[in-house]
């Protein structure tokens, strides 16, 4: 059987860097910690990253392309609820695995140009999608809202998307890192986004976004 290449020091370097500041949180972790539970040396560690920052900004473009490819709506028609719900499990799957960049999000915006820059950028094409979902339903008259409503649908979907962890980590911090809890906080994440647009409903979509928010409430009790 042909065995695996090791992984190279690099990845393993942003891998444990990803799971440190997730755990502590980015201001925690230094290098010399990443260095010692790498079992390596500084001078190693400097070979591949300059800095901390140097590490953040590497992790930070694994991010960038995942969440481009999520947020792409669907090719050669229109999105449906369904869409929607899905869209938004995969966005909150996401956050939970890069969940140091929104839980330290003003921290590393602050001292780093990089993330400013491009996080806006994320944000704006977050944004972007919300609206294209939300007018894509209202084409097939199953959301009933004018310009401005969806304007402030997508807004209010974006914010509550993006500081939801941060919500969830202040209302029980001790409990942010196990796993059901996690779980059930992320489900939740996911029904107050879409709740977001479920009084601007009609019809069989109505309907099924009830039917369906019933089913995940039901799962949270």
């Amino acid at each position: 059987m042909q065995q695996k290449a090791p992984r190279r020091t690099r990845e393993r370097i942003l891998e444990l860097s990803l799971r440190l500041f997730n755990e502590f949180g980015e201001p925690n972790i230094t290098t010399t910690v990443i260095a010692e539970e790498m079992n390596i040396s500084p001078g190693n560690l400097y070979y591949h990253f300059r800095n901390k920052d140097d590490i953040v900004n590497s992790i930070f473009t694994q991010f960038e392309g995942e969440i481009e490819r999520i947020l792409q709506v669907p090719d050669g028609r229109r999105s449906n609820i369904e869409d929607v719900w899905l869209y938004l499990h995969l966005m909150f799957e996401l956050i939970w695995r890069y969940r140091f960049f929104y839980r330290d999000l003003n921290d590393l915006l602050s001292r780093n140009r990089k993330l400013e820059l491009h996080f806006k950028q994320i944000l704006a094409h977050k944004i972007k999608v919300a609206k294209q979902l939300c007018e894509d339903l209202r084409s097939e008259q199953s959301l009933e809202a004018s310009d401005a409503q969806i304007d402030a649908m997508a807004t209010n979907m974006v914010v509550v998307a993006t500081y939801w962890l941060s919500y969830e980590y202040v209302r029980n911090p001790r409990k942010y890192t196990e796993q059901q809890s996690m779980a059930d906080a992320l489900a939740r994440g996911c029904y107050q986004v879409l709740s977001q647009i479920g009084p601007y409903l009609r019809g069989e979509t109505q309907l099924l976004f009830q039917k369906l928010s019933e089913e995940y409430l039901k799962k949270l009790t």
